[in-house]
């Protein structure tokens, strides 16, 4: 469409020049790139903190990040929009650990060797399929994205039977390692999707920051000006020249992104598409000692009556960092997929479950552990079944875009693309320059 007039609309002089509905990753990254270009910006949030699903809150002295949020250090939108360094962030163990089988083994580490990886001990097939394995894995991590994207594509599930592995090296490692960074246990998500992504796993190193997820949304707030962002301002309705508030009156902007999720996306924008979701549980618990002296991800591999394991995968936080739990306290996150409702008594009526099977996946008692919160998402991941677009578009019509990991992949590296882009849709729209490589990689 072409570019608007925007000189034709009337504004107050204290309206902003761009609103953004949403404070979550999207709109903050947003708004970084349009204060930096010069424009004022007004963030509006309905709630009353920022970061949208990537929050932490306190209880007696733990930290709880909500969800299961994972970095990975190979993501390139973090290393350009955020300053690691300040984050702390704090690797995991490199590899996974796999319960299958009742014992548990180390796998998955692709900085290893081929030839090491082929040596291991763990069940994954013979020492030709464990190399194979290594192999393919050392190619996707040299494969550029673009030749990734440009492959047939199928689910995920139907790709791992497709590649010529070894039964035993899917279901032990690969199907595992999968749902629990997809969020998706029944490996619907697109098998380009899933490349990518096991790309970025082959690349780098899985972590999270030492003052957890929300450390991540407040760095972006801390570089924008004071009084950006606005919590507690609920938007009702949106045009390409301004926001109604149910309480604060109109603002009128010569842009508006929305950057909120994508149910509320939607009833801001009917006709926006709204994709499914994988919904996530997480349990913390509380132990006198840690039941692992390390931070690795552990995997549920066990797949009873053909059907995925009622945990996914489990983390030991105050492994990764000692703030996520009292002084003498171990912090233990896990994760459920895929459960949309549950029985009488909700989320928490399953943590016994929950509980059981952990004393099998540590392999130490359980039962003097403490249930500290359960928190249920069930729109906590968009789904992404093929065919799937990772670069939807932000841009509806001149004056009005939106956001989010919705519109790139599910993730916190298709969140702070899809605000920069939006961002920068935004820039050309209204005759600002944008350099080169923010086209290109646009």
């Amino acid at each position: 469409m072409p570019t608007y007039d925007f000189t034709r609309r009337t504004r107050r002089q204290s309206d902003p020049d761009v609103v953004v509905v949403g404070a979550g990753l999207a709109g903050l990254a947003a708004a970084r790139v349009l204060t930096g270009q010069g424009l004022a910006v007004q963030i509006l949030e309905a709630a009353d903190r920022i970061g949208g699903r990537a929050a932490s809150h306190e209880l007696d002295g733990f930290r709880l990040d909500h969800g299961s949020h994972l970095l990975n250090t190979a993501f390139p939108e973090p290393r350009r929009a955020l300053d690691l360094a300040r984050l702390d962030l704090r690797p995991l163990t490199p590899g996974v650990l796999v319960h299958n089988g009742g014992r548990r083994y180390r796998v998955g580490d692709p900085q290893l060797t081929t030839a090491r990886q082929a040596a291991a001990r763990a069940p994954l097939g013979s020492p030709l399929e464990k190399a194979r394995l290594g192999s393919w894995l050392n190619r996707l991590a040299t494969t550029p994205p673009a030749r990734l994207k440009a492959r047939p594509e199928t689910t995920t599930a139907r790709a791992l039977g497709d590649r010529g592995l070894a039964p035993r090296t899917v279901e032990g490692l690969l199907r595992p390692l999968l749902g629990a960074l997809l969020s998706d246990p029944a490996l619907g998500t697109s098998s380009r999707v899933a490349e990518l992504v096991l790309r970025s796993y082959a690349r780098g190193r899985l972590c999270l920051p030492a003052g957890g997820i929300a450390a991540v949304p407040a760095q972006l707030a801390a570089a924008l000006p004071a009084g950006t962002v606005r919590t507690g301002v609920r938007v009702t309705s949106i045009t390409a020249d301004g926001v109604e508030t149910a309480a604060h009156g109109r603002i009128g902007a010569q842009a508006v992104i929305v950057a909120t999720d994508p149910r509320s996306a939607a009833d801001l924008l009917p006709g926006l598409r709204l994709p499914d979701f994988h919904p996530v549980t997480t349990f913390y618990h509380a132990a006198d000692r840690t039941p692992l002296g390390e931070a690795a991800l552990l995997l549920d591999g066990d797949r009873p009556g053909g059907q995925p394991s009622l945990v996914s995968h489990s983390l030991v936080l105050s492994e990764l960092h000692p703030s996520y739990a009292p002084a003498g306290q171990a912090l233990i996150a896990t994760t459920v997929l895929g459960r949309r409702t549950f029985d009488a008594g909700g989320p928490a009526a399953l943590e016994p479950a929950v509980r059981g099977r952990l004393a099998e996946l540590y392999g130490t008692p359980t039962g003097g552990w403490q249930f500290l919160s359960v928190r249920h998402l069930p729109d906590a991941v968009p789904a992404m079944p093929p065919p799937h677009n990772t670069r939807r578009p932000v841009r509806l019509l001149a004056g009005l875009y939106v956001c989010g990991d919705h519109r790139d992949t599910s993730s916190v590296q298709g969140a702070l693309v899809s605000g920069r882009r939006a961002a920068e849709a935004v820039a050309r729209d209204l005759g600002l320059p944008v350099t080169v490589r923010e086209a290109e990689a646009a």
